[in-house]
């Protein structure tokens, strides 16, 4: 292969220069390279002079602030640094092993289902594989998937900032939860109108609260809401005590709550649109072979063995992306 141009900077210089703007000042990136912040200062000096260009303005007490020039090469020497980061671990297994690290993102109420599984099998069949969990809202995903914090999410359907590739893996409709002793507790179903001047227990963390609260505008209701949280534990704990009714959508096998309060789950009618969960992963960057295998792993298990999961072919074609859930 032929090779244009040797390049005048190095991979390190990249590296310096990354870092100090991941964190903000010279120091701090000295301290987590174990070198001096003169050695940082000089290495991206000299990087700018290559470069012919200004990448930083740096403030008193060595605070760093990446210039436009700055972000776009800070951007594509993370991809720099990730590729060769990838090439040393290559040559490193040449036994074929997979090794090294994927972030995983994951919505939190996703995450009894979804980690498990990665962490317990996944981790037994690659185990030279060190898996990091991110778990976090979908809309703190923006961006992290793009600028390679993240390798690969798990999310509930829907409109993600940008445009990741995606793959579904199930689906399941929203349902209602109740205390066992409440007189709604005998139903077969209940209907949203019959529950929208009772007080409602919401799981208030994006896109869980916008999911729940367009079901009830697209029936013309307003749901009366008496408290708000972002735990989904905590919602079952105050339906457990009477203090109100949910409406989530991950279904657990513990039909008690955190206390030990008993709860029974009623079905919707009419019924809703089940919501679809998937993985996704940047579009822009090419992915390692263990994080293409991660999510071969998880469609393969997901879409084959899950009880009491609605087959992703009988999800409604109509159904909106931007409505999403729990």
């Amino acid at each position: 292969m032929y090779i244009d141009q040797v390049p005048n900077f190095s991979l390190r210089q990249l590296s310096y220069l990354v870092t100090a703007a991941r964190l903000g000042t010279i120091s701090a990136a000295a301290a987590e390279l174990h070198v001096s912040s003169s050695a940082i200062s000089d290495s991206i000096t000299a990087l700018e002079h290559e470069m012919g260009a200004q990448l930083c303005i740096r403030k008193k007490a060595h605070g760093l602030v990446l210039t436009a020039a700055g972000k776009q090469v800070a951007a594509r020497a993370t991809s720099l640094i990730n590729e060769a980061n990838e090439l040393e671990r290559d040559l490193k297994t040449s036994d074929g092993e997979l090794a090294g690290p994927i972030t995983i993102g994951c919505y939190p109420t996703l995450a009894p289902m979804i980690l498990p599984v990665l962490l317990a099998e996944f981790g037994e069949q690659h185990p030279r594989v060190s898996l990091e969990i991110v778990e976090t809202t979908q809309d703190k995903l923006a961006g992290k998937l793009e600028s390679g914090e993240i390798d690969v999410a798990f999310v509930y359907e829907t409109l993600i900032p940008g445009t990741p590739n995606h793959a579904q893996l199930f689906a399941q409709p929203a349902h209602v939860i109740l205390a066992a002793d409440d007189p709604f507790a005998s139903r077969e179903m209940v209907r949203l109108e019959d529950l929208v001047e009772r007080d409602m227990i919401l799981l208030d963390s994006p896109p869980s609260s916008q999911h729940t609260l367009s079901m009830f505008t697209a029936r013309g209701l307003q749901p009366k809401i008496r408290h708000r949280t972002t735990s989904y534990e905590v919602v079952r704990t105050l339906v457990g005590r009477g203090l109100g009714y949910g409406v989530l959508v991950q279904r657990l096998n513990n039909t008690s709550s955190y206390e030990g309060y008993p709860l029974v789950v009623k079905e919707i009618e009419p019924a809703v649109e089940p919501v679809a969960v998937e993985v996704i992963w940047p579009a822009s960057r090419a992915i390692s072979n263990r994080t293409h295998t991660l999510i071969e792993f998880a469609t393969n298990f997901y879409t084959t063995n899950q009880r009491g999961i609605t087959p992703l072919a009988s999800i409604p074609k109509k159904a909106k992306r931007a409505e999403s859930p729990k």
